[in-house]
C-alpha cells in the first residue's frame, strides 16, 4: 500500500509538470500565431496577408461603395471636391479668428496601412474649416440616415474636438464661407476638453411656429469614452436616424447610445402645453416660513448672556520643575553675521532665535498661565424656541397659463435638407486623423464600406498589439498592486495540485483510533475488576477449547468401537489398537478404561466449576 501511495505521488507530480509544460507552449503558441480578425462582410474581398516576424503587411484596396450613397471620400486619391475655408470666426480675437489651420493627407504615423491615407489636422491653437458637397442632397423623408466616419487621435488629445457638421441646404450655401455660424442640420463626432470626453449628436429643429432654429443635444452616452481618445487607435464612429424618430450612436459597431428624438433630447423638441405666468407676481403678505420664533416666550431670569464660554481652571496647579525665568525662544549662539552684511543697509545684525535646550527637561518655561476649561454656566445669546407658524401658506409660484408659443412636431426625424459636409474645429493637439466619409441609407452598405477600411486598420493594430505577458507586465507597472493579484493566481492552482495530490498519510494508530479508545483515568477498583473480567473470559475460553477436544475424540472412539463390532460379526480377529498399549487387552477392558476415564474427567471438570466459582 505504501509503496502504491507513492507511485501515486510522482505520477500527480509528473501530470503537475507536464501540465506547466504545456502551458507554457501553448501561451507562445499563442503568441506566434496569426491574428484572426472579425469577416464583418462576407461579400468583401479577403485581404492578402503576409506576415512577417512580428509585423503584419496587408494589401490594401480603395474602398467601393456597394449601393446607394449620398457621399463617401478616401483620400486615398487626389483631393478633390474639398474647399478650404477663407473667412473669420467671429467674435474673436483677430490674430486667432482667421481660418488658417493647416490639413494634410498622409498615412498613419502607428500601425500602419501602406495605400491608406487620410486628412490629418495639422496645426495646433489654430482654427480649421474644410468643407465638400455631397454626391446628391440628402432628404429626410422615409428612409433612414447613416453617417459614419474614422478617427485617430495620434498624439492624444488635450482640448479639441473631431466632429462634423451636415450643412442644411440653401441657395447662398457658399463653402469659401464656411465658418461656425454656417447652419448645419445634425452635428455629430467626439469632442473632449479637459477630463470631459462627450459624443455630441446634435440636431437643429424649426420651430413651426416662430420659424427660428433651436439645438437638442443627444443626453450623454453611459459608456467610458475615455479610452477612445488616449489609445491613439483609429475608432468608427456612425450615426444612425431612423423615420420613426428614433436614433443610435455606434462606436467600433458597437452601440453607446440610443434614444427618441422626442424623448431623449434636451431641450425637448415639443414646448409645454403650460408656462409659468411671467406677469404673476408674489403677493407682498405672503407669508412661507414653516417655523417661526415662539412670540410668547420669555427669557429666564438665570439666563445670563454675557458668561464667558471658557473660563481658566481654578483647580490647575503649576507643574514641579516649571522655569519662570527661562524664555521659550534664546538667540542661536552658533550662528554667525554674514560677511557681507552691512549694517548701515541692512540694520543691527541679530541672531535667530532658537527654542531654548534647557526647557526641553523641563515641564515649561516663562510665565505660567492657568489652562482654560468649558465654562458650565455658558448659555450663549438666549434665542425664543421655534414652533409652526400658523400663517405659513407654503412656497409660492406662480399660476400657470397657455403656452402662447405651444406645437407639436411628432415627427422631428423630418429635418432640413443636407447637401454639404464640413470640419469645423479648434485643437490644442495636432495630427487628428480622419478617414473614410460616407453617409448612405442602408445600414448593410455602411457596414461593408467598414469592412474594407477600418477592418485592415483594425486588423494592423492588433497584430503590432504586444503579447498578453507584455501587456500585464505594463499594466503592474502602473498599478503595482497587480503584482499581488499575480502571484495569488499562480500559486493558488499550485496549492490546490499539492493539497489534492499529497494527502496526510495515515498511520496505524490513525486508521485504529476511535471514540473508544479515547484514555480515561482509572481507580484502583476499576482496574481490580477489569483484571478479574479478563480472568474468567480466559477460563472461558480454554473451557470451550476442551469440550471441543473431548467431543472430537469421543467420536473418534464410538467410530472406533462401531468397526470392531462389524469386524466381530464377520468372525475376524481385530489387530490390537495403538492406543490399548503393549498388554494387548481386549475390548472390553478397554471399554472400562474408557469408563474410568470419562469419569475421572468428570471430576476434573466439577474441580474446575467449583474452582471457577470461588473465583
Amino acid at each position: 500500500l505504501t509503496r502504491m501511495h507513492f507511485q501515486w505521488d510522482w505520477l500527480c507530480l509528473g501530470v503537475l509538470i507536464i501540465s506547466s509544460v504545456t502551458a507554457e507552449i501553448e501561451n507562445e503558441e499563442t503568441l506566434d500565431a496569426d491574428v484572426e480578425v472579425e469577416d464583418f462582410d462576407k461579400q468583401s474581398k479577403e485581404a492578402d496577408v503576409d506576415r512577417e516576424k512580428s509585423s503584419l503587411e496587408v494589401v490594401y484596396q480603395t474602398p467601393k461603395p456597394t449601393g446607394e450613397v449620398y457621399f463617401t471620400e478616401t483620400f486615398d486619391g487626389v483631393l478633390t471636391g474639398w474647399v478650404l475655408s477663407k473667412t473669420k470666426k467671429e467674435d474673436t480675437d483677430d490674430n486667432i479668428a482667421k481660418y488658417d489651420g493647416r490639413w494634410e493627407v498622409e498615412e498613419l504615423k502607428e500601425n500602419t496601412v501602406p495605400g491608406d491615407r487620410g486628412l490629418v489636422l495639422k496645426s495646433v491653437a489654430k482654427h480649421h474649416a474644410i468643407s465638400a458637397m455631397l454626391t446628391k442632397a440628402f432628404i429626410f423623408d422615409n428612409k433612414p440616415l447613416i453617417v459614419q466616419y474614422e478617427v485617430n487621435f495620434q498624439e492624444g488629445i488635450d482640448c479639441g474636438g473631431a466632429y462634423i457638421k451636415l450643412l442644411s441646404s440653401s441657395d447662398d450655401l457658399n463653402l469659401e464661407y464656411f465658418f461656425d455660424k454656417t447652419p448645419y442640420t445634425i452635428m455629430f463626432g467626439p469632442d473632449k476638453c479637459g477630463e470631459d470626453y462627450k459624443l455630441h449628436f446634435i440636431f437643429r429643429h424649426k420651430n413651426p411656429k416662430t420659424g427660428e432654429y433651436d439645438e437638442k443635444h443627444a443626453k450623454r452616452p453611459d459608456v467610458d469614452l475615455k479610452k477612445f481618445y488616449l489609445d491613439k487607435k483609429t475608432h468608427l464612429y456612425t450615426l444612425v436616424l431612423k423615420p420613426d424618430d428614433t436614433f443610435e450612436m455606434l462606436i467600433d459597431q458597437s452601440v453607446v447610445s440610443k434614444g427618441s428624438l422626442l424623448e431623449d433630447m434636451v431641450p425637448p423638441v415639443n414646448p409645454p402645453k403650460e408656462i409659468e405666468d411671467p406677469s404673476d407676481k408674489k403677493p407682498d403678505d405672503w407669508d412661507e416660513r414653516p417655523k417661526i420664533p415662539d412670540p410668547n416666550a420669555v427669557k429666564p431670569d438665570d439666563w445670563d448672556e454675557d458668561e464667558p464660554s471658557k473660563i481658566e481652571d481654578p483647580d490647575a496647579v503649576k507643574p514641579e520643575g516649571w522655569l519662570d525665568d527661562e524664555p521659550q525662544y534664546v538667540s542661536d549662539p552658533n550662528a554667525k553675521k554674514p560677511k557681507d552684511w552691512d549694517e548701515e543697509m541692512d540694520g543691527e545684525w541679530e541672531a535667530p532665535q532658537i527654542p531654548n535646550p534647557k526647557c526641553e527637561t523641563a515641564p515649561g518655561c516663562g510665565h505660567w498661565v492657568r489652562p482654560m476649561k468649558n465654562n458650565p454656566k455658558y448659555k450663549g445669546k438666549w434665542k425664543a424656541p421655534m414652533i409652526d407658524n400658523p400663517n405659513y401658506q407654503g412656497i409660492w409660484s406662480p399660476r400657470k397659463i397657455p403656452n402662447p408659443d405651444y406645437f407639436e412636431d411628432l415627427h422631428p426625424f423630418e429635418m432640413s435638407t443636407v447637401s454639404a459636409i464640413g470640419l469645423e474645429l479648434w485643437s490644442m493637439t495636432s495630427d487628428i486623423y480622419f478617414d473614410n466619409f460616407i453617409i448612405c441609407s442602408a445600414k448593410e452598405v455602411a457596414d461593408r464600406w467598414a469592412a474594407d477600411g477600418w477592418g485592415l486598420k483594425k486588423l494592423v493594430a492588433s497584430a503590432n498589439e504586444p503579447g498578453m505577458f507584455s501587456q500585464l507586465v505594463t499594466a503592474a507597472e502602473d498599478h503595482p498592486w497587480l503584482w499581488v493579484l499575480y502571484i495569488l493566481t499562480l500559486a493558488l492552482p499550485i496549492g490546490l495540485g499539492v493539497l489534492f495530490c499529497w494527502p496526510a498519510k495515515k498511520t496505524d494508530e490513525d486508521i485504529d483510533f476511535n471514540k473508544t479508545d479515547i484514555s480515561k483515568p482509572y481507580t484502583k477498583g476499576e482496574q481490580e475488576r477489569e483484571e478479574l473480567e479478563d480472568d474468567e473470559i480466559e477460563l472461558e475460553e480454554e473451557k470451550e477449547n476442551e469440550d471441543t477436544a473431548e467431543d472430537e475424540r469421543r467420536e473418534m472412539e464410538e467410530t472406533k468401537i462401531e468397526l470392531i463390532k462389524d469386524t466381530k460379526k464377520m468372525g475376524k480377529e481385530v489387530p490390537p489398537s495403538e492406543d490399548e498399549g503393549e498388554g494387548g487387552e481386549d475390548i472390553d477392558d478397554e471399554e472400562e478404561e474408557n469408563e474410568v476415564a470419562d469419569g475421572s474427567q468428570e471430576g476434573d471438570k466439577s474441580n474446575k466449576s467449583g474452582s471457577e466459582d470461588e473465583v
